[in-house]
């Protein structure tokens, strides 16, 4: 069906909330086209109390439209206005205005009255509001003389103001001289009417400048009364001639200075009665004195106060109430309230309410025979009265209407004709004001109009309620009908809903909901209809939002916000902080987008907003930055309960810069013993402003206090005061207390002493007392200085002693000490140690074994026992060398231990000592042993001499360590061919006496290897190698010179040069693939060089990796090429002491195993060469013993 608008009032649904306000403008009073015959109506008019400037012209407003154009009258003080007779006076053209002329002469005052204005047609009349002109009025002060005021400290103070009665009515204010606000507190403050109220005076407030200022807004003058002198004094600085002068009632009042409970200086009273009217703002004022300065509290007796409208002004000595209505009427009680006591004064109040509308009459447009109403309610305290007039004149006296029939507020009309066309007023007056309304009906026939442009295009957002205009007029009222598309497609209640005005509203606009819409308006003098379109636009989304972000001040921050929109439109995007524009400060850069923030400032924190903007729509989105950093120092140190060990340190937090506190550091200064140096002394929680601290006595305490949040620690505060505590006997003793003689005849008692702090007052010294622990002698005592060393003399030889040093000071003694036991001198031991006895593990090691010495005869503490050794013979040369001794010291009572590193075959000597802290004692007797033999080293050269084609002589030097009795050498060879091929092995033995040795029936121009070593009794020693090649055969060289020389030969020449080209080429190819990977596997490089009776180890594949051929042709060097089995190196094979003793000389642990470790490198031997045994070694010796 089709859905068609009935000239009656239809239902709007609680979804559409926000279109209210936009509906409600436009289903008020139904427009007449001001090309219709219409009557007047006010559009425009001067407030009902119009206060002027008397030195500008006066300008009073009356505007109104109607058809035909209204002409204007005026009434002044209810009597007609004639304006031609006042040369001053003139009427705007084609207005009501009236423009009245004093620049030039006159007097406002002489127009003061009040004026109301009538525009009027032959359709009626409307009267405009009685507007009362009055000139504003900014008098002076009346002249005064004000006599200098002097009270006493502590005595309240009321200074009038009292400013002249000016219109409309001045702002007061309180300044001195120099015009400077004087400042206010909860002590002094201004009152509503002006007065400067003094809760208690103090010295401060002494001055001659105290001037009231009165600021008249609408002149913009400001009048001040006389400076008023105010002196505060104290009794006791009157000198006793001036006191015995002067009365009490020479001081202003007569109250005592001294501590009192509050009492009010305004209201005055216990009760008080306040009257507002309604729409004000409701102020009650509560003002007291008292000493201290009295605390002000309001309350409202059987109620509370409103929350979004109360607000506390005046340091919460002014109430006040915004928009007051009548429920805020009853007993408001304020309350004044110091340390002595409280006062109450209770203000009943009253809200009273000038007329306001219910229902204000609205115009009526009927057409000839239709029925209407004319409805004026309005309410007020107490209620109005409702008038009526007819074209401004009372309806009683107005000329009878049969249409029209009054009811009250109500005035009902009933088939109309085009006489009943008229301007109706309503007044709705009470004693606080009246209420004034204009209302037309007028009678028209009229077929229907459409107001509305022709082919409108709409934009709406998608999922929004899309509004279509069809404002239209006729009379009778007509019906308005909506089609959609050019078939005329009729729209449906159940989609979209119309209004009163015509208007089509689609709920939730959808993409479909495009198109062309038609409006089309029907009465019964016709039919009118308008078309208009509709398009839908994708919605601009955030799709990525700024976020939270936390930074430390001086750092940089990025906000991003990306946003996608229709593509039809352009959208504006921009950032606002905190609702507006963002600082133009180049550390704020906005890009595409992102927003970026660099050296963030703490006046950077807040909201920052991105809106993004279109013709149609506009979004936002919000993120929090939040400056942080570390806290700001806190300040206002103050020390109270000062005791004698304990003080209340107060002080008042820095900015936390928006981290909260977490803990305070509190730290100490003695500015006595360690100035400048400042101590932990505590630590509170950052909720916490009060400390109680424990001190020591006598320090002269200065504190400082940090705060520390999740950021970091502040920087000190400001040192609080000094704090001299009482001085008091020590409560500690001396630690670190020892007894120990330097001498064989003396003790030193030694201690760490206490420090300035520890010392509890002035005279620090130390009692010192001793006695002998195993006697029954006395103790005895001697006071000493603040020193740390006492040394008593004439002691036996290290006998134990109990000690004590006790504190004292000028107060007193420190509590009994704790005694520790020490020792009087050492001296040298007595006796040796006895029973040496010497076991022989090995080649290199030996055991050493002693009885211990009687414990008496050390005459000091037991450090261990020192054994000396060295070597004192050799038993293979049997010559006499000197040899250093070596030591090895064995700690504690240990009575053996071991002696590494010895050489075999060797003759050594040892004695045993003990020792005790003063050094060693006598030693034992000496005591030999026997090392055996052992492998040799390596011989110490080989070389190779006097090569022939087929023979190469050997030279050698002996081992330099035999380590025994050489027996014989062994040698071993043999050839390597050109493959690097190793050939059989040879096995010679030489005996021990040869330094020499010649091979015979070699190969010529052959190379071979050779493999030498010594050998003792104990076995074959490390070998030492060498290569070395024959020479080439000459003799056959020189035969084939005597054959025919064949190279002179033409065709030989030609074989050689090609010969030798291919050769080139041959070496080119084979020079290419080597550079490309000529390399070949271990194993063949271990067959062309290892011994050949060596059997390779096999894995899977028969290697282990490869070896680089760069040097395969390089001559061989001596010693290059090293045998495979594990025997020392000759320049390895001494051994070292200096890894197992203590100190220089090494050292056993207590178990007599030896510390650090022994070992040699080992060099590879021939292929025959691993059943040779290996030369023993230190570690392998001691390995035995475990």
């Amino acid at each position: 069906m089709q859905l068609k608008i009935m000239p009656k009032k239809k239902y709007l649904s609680a979804g559409r909330v926000p279109l209210v306000l936009f509906l409600c403008q436009m289903i008020s009073a139904l427009e007449v086209p001001l090309d219709l015959v219409q009557p007047p109506t006010i559009t425009q008019q001067s407030p009902k109390d119009y206060i002027i400037d008397p030195r500008e012209n006066i300008v009073i407003q009356c505007e109104a439209k109607g058809k035909p154009p209204p002409s204007f009258s005026w009434t002044r003080n209810g009597t007609h206005f004639d304006i031609d007779k006042d040369p001053l006076v003139t009427m705007r053209p084609g207005s009501g205005t009236l423009v009245i002329n004093i620049m030039s002469e006159g007097k406002a005052e002489t127009y003061e009255g009040v004026y109301q204005c009538t525009a009027r047609n032959e359709r009626g009349a409307a009267i405009s509001n009685n507007i009362v002109i009055r000139p504003s009025r900014s008098p002076l002060w009346t002249k005064e003389k004000l006599e200098p005021i002097t009270l006493r400290n502590g005595q309240s103070l009321v200074l009038p103001c009292r400013p002249p009665i000016g219109l409309p009515p001045a702002i007061i204010f309180w300044m001195d001289n120099s015009f400077q606000r004087l400042p206010q507190s909860e002590r002094v403050s201004q009152g509503l009417n002006g007065d400067l109220y003094f809760s208690n005076v103090l010295p401060e407030d002494t001055r001659e400048d105290y001037i009231c200022y009165a600021r008249f807004n609408h002149t913009q003058t400001i009048q001040q009364k006389q400076p008023i002198s105010v002196k505060v004094i104290s009794v006791d600085e009157l000198n006793d001639t001036i006191a015995a002068n002067l009365s009490d009632t020479e001081f202003y009042g007569a109250k005592s200075s001294k501590e009192r409970p509050p009492t009010l200086l305004t209201p005055e009273g216990n009760a008080s009665h306040k009257e507002e009217l309604r729409g004000n703002v409701l102020s009650l004022e509560c003002i007291a004195e008292g000493l201290p300065t009295p605390i002000i509290y309001w309350i409202k007796e059987d109620g509370t106060l409103p929350i979004n409208r109360t607000l506390y002004r005046n340091f919460k000595k002014t109430l006040q109430i915004t928009h007051v209505s009548e429920a805020d009427s009853g007993n408001y009680q304020c309350i004044a309230k110091n340390a002595l006591g409280a006062v109450h004064h209770t203000i009943s109040v009253t809200v009273k309410a000038a007329p306001y509308w219910i229902t204000a009459p609205q115009n009526l447009v009927l057409s000839p025979g239709e029925d209407g109403t004319l409805i004026c309610r309005a309410n007020g305290n107490p209620k109005p009265t409702i008038g009526w007039l007819t074209n401004g004149v009372p309806i009683e006296i107005a000329p009878d209407d049969p249409s029209r029939k009054i009811d009250g507020d109500t005035i009902i009309f009933t088939h109309v004709q085009e006489r009943s066309s008229a301007v109706y007023q309503c007044n709705a007056s009470n004693e606080y004001g009246y209420l004034l309304a204009n209302a037309f009906v007028n009678v028209l026939a009229e077929p229907p109009r459409i107001l509305t442009s022709a082919n409108t295009l709409y934009q709406v957002i998608a999922n929004r309620p899309a509004l279509l205009d069809c404002a239209f007029f006729g009379s009778p009222l007509p019906t308005i009908e909506w089609f959609k598309g050019a078939k005329g497609r009729a729209l449906h209640e159940d989609i979209y809903v119309l209004h009163e005005n015509g208007t089509l509203e689609i709920p939730v606009a959808q993409k479909d909901s495009t198109g062309t819409y038609t409006c089309v308006a029907r009465n019964k003098l016709g039919v009118a209809k308008n078309e208009v379109h509709l398009e839908i636009k994708d919605p601009t989304r955030i799709i990525k939002q700024p976020e939270y972000a936390v930074v430390q001040r001086g750092s940089k921050v990025s906000f991003e916000c990306k946003v996608k929109h229709d593509h039809t439109l352009i959208p504006t995007v921009m950032w606002l902080k905190d609702n507006g524009e963002l600082p133009s400060e180049k550390r704020f850069t906005v890009d595409k987008d992102h927003l970026v923030i660099t050296d963030v400032s703490d006046d950077d924190g807040g909201t920052y907003t991105c809106m993004a903007n279109t013709s149609l729509d506009d979004v936002s989105a919000s993120a929090v930055l939040r400056v942080v950093d570390v806290p700001n120092p806190p300040f206002d140190l103050e020390l109270t309960n000062q005791l004698d060990k304990s003080v209340q340190l107060t002080w008042t937090p820095g900015d936390d810069n928006n981290s909260p506190i977490t803990k305070f550091i509190i730290e100490y200064e003695d500015g006595m013993h360690e100035a400048g140096l400042w101590h932990h002394q505590a630590e509170v929680s950052g909720t916490q402003t009060t400390a109680q601290l424990k001190l020591s006595p006598y320090v002269n305490y200065s504190f400082r206090v940090m705060a520390e949040n999740n950021i970091g620690r502040s920087s000190p505060s400001e040192a609080s005061e000094q704090y001299l505590t009482k001085a008091a006997e020590p409560d500690q003793n001396p630690t670190a207390v020892e007894g120990l003689g330097t001498e064989p005849d003396n003790l030193v008692i030694t201690w760490k002493p206490l420090n300035g702090f520890e010392s509890n007052g002035p005279g620090l010294q130390y009692k010192v007392s001793w006695r002998q622990k195993d006697g029954d002698d006395e103790w005895t005592s001697v006071v000493v200085a603040n020193v740390s060393k006492y040394i008593v003399s004439g002691t036996p030889t290290f006998v134990p002693y109990l000690i004590k040093v006790q504190a004292l000071n000028d107060v007193g003694f420190a509590p009994e000490p704790a005694t520790v036991m020490g020792h009087s001198g050492e001296d040298l031991p007595m006796v040796a140690p006895g029973n040496v006895r010497v076991s022989v593990v090995n080649s290199t090691l030996a055991e050493v074994h002693w009885d211990p010495v009687p414990l008496k005869s050390i005459r000091g503490h037991l450090q261990g026992y020192r054994v000396y050794y060295w070597k004192a013979q050799s038993s293979s040369k049997r010559d006499r060398r000197h040899i250093e001794k070596k030591i090895l010291t064995f700690q504690g009572s240990k009575t053996h231990g071991m002696l590494p590193g010895l050489e075999p075959y060797s003759h050594y000597t040892l004695n045993v000592r003990v020792v005790n802290g003063k050094g060693e004692g006598p030693a034992s007797s000496d005591r030999g042993f026997h090392t055996p033999e052992g492998v040799p080293s390596a011989p110490s050269s080989l070389k190779i001499v006097n090569p022939t084609l087929d023979s190469l002589t050997l030279e050698w030097d002996p081992p330099s360590h035999p380590n025994g009795i050489l027996t014989e050498y062994t040698l071993k060879y043999q050839p390597i061919n050109s493959t690097h091929e190793l050939g059989p092995l040879v096995d010679i033995k030489i005996p021990a006496n040869k330094t020499r040795w010649t091979l015979k029936n070699l190969n010529f121009s052959t190379r071979y290897k050779f493999y030498f070593s010594a050998q003792t009794s104990a076995g074959s020693g490390s070998q030492i190698t060498e290569e070395a090649i024959t020479t080439v055969d000459e003799g056959k060289m020189a035969m084939a010179s005597r054959q025919v020389d064949i190279a002179t030969q033409g065709w030989f020449i030609g074989l050689m040069c090609a010969v030798a080209l291919l050769i080139l080429i041959l070496l080119i190819v084979c020079f290419i693939r080597r550079n490309k990977g000529g390399k070949y596997p271990v194993k063949e490089k271990e067959d062309a060089h290892a011994d050949p009776e060596i059997q390779p180890m096999k894995e899977d594949d028969g290697t282990f990796g490869e070896y680089s051929d760069a040097e395969d042709h390089k001559p061989l060097k001596k010693g290059s090429r090293t045998p495979s089995d594990r025997t020392v190196k000759k320049e390895d094979s001494d051994d070292s002491l200096v890894d197992y003793g203590e100190g220089v000389n090494g050292q056993f642990n207590e178990d007599g195993s030896f510390i650090g470790q022994y070992s040699g490198k080992k060099e590879k031997e021939p292929a025959e060469g691993n059943e040779s045994s290996e030369a023993p070694s230190p570690v392998n010796a001691m390995n035995s013993f475990v």
